[in-house]
């Protein structure tokens, strides 16, 4: 069912975070692009270190973007010392969507047991912009893309512009 206020075509930015990827062996930045430009426009696509500064400036210019609905940022998620994007993104959330995290955790428990518990999704708004962090590994973006951010992106996207 489609509502009124749910666009046919949302336009995202890709945000691949890793000291150590360029666009040309960026896996998962670049299968994140290859399930959004199905339906969806790519209005931008960066690679940027795991630097708190960094993360937080490109996302509030995306935020700014008028040409932007929705960020998918993937790496730096887990654990170590170097991951920061979930705790950024967390900071600099409006409103969290709670059961995305919880849903992507649960999956990915299903699929890998314990160790699926160390993937910090988190997703969310800040201002009429849709927020999705996921981890860097193929597998827990293309579960993310297909299960959980394509089946609501334009209805998101919607609820939020109104």
């Amino acid at each position: 069912m489609h509502h009124t206020h749910d666009p046919n075509q949302v336009r995202t930015a890709v945000l691949t975070l890793s000291d150590t990827r360029t666009e040309s062996d960026d896996k998962s930045g670049q299968l994140i692009k290859s399930f959004l430009e199905i339906n969806h426009e790519i209005s931008a696509y960066r690679i940027i270190t795991d630097d708190t500064h960094l993360l937080s400036s490109v996302i509030q210019e995306w935020v700014e973007n008028s040409s932007i609905d929705a960020i998918v940022c993937n790496g730096g998620t887990g654990m170590s010392k170097r991951d920061i994007t979930y705790n950024t993104v967390a900071n600099m959330l409006e409103k969290e969507m709670h059961g995305f995290g919880e849903q992507f955790r649960q999956q990915s428990f299903t699929e890998v047991g314990p160790r699926g518990l160390l993937g910090n999704a988190i997703a969310g708004s800040i201002g009429t912009t849709a927020i999705f962090a996921l981890p860097g590994s193929s597998n827990a973006v293309s579960l993310a893309m297909n299960e959980l951010i394509l089946p609501i992106l334009p209805h998101f996207v919607g609820e939020l512009r109104k």
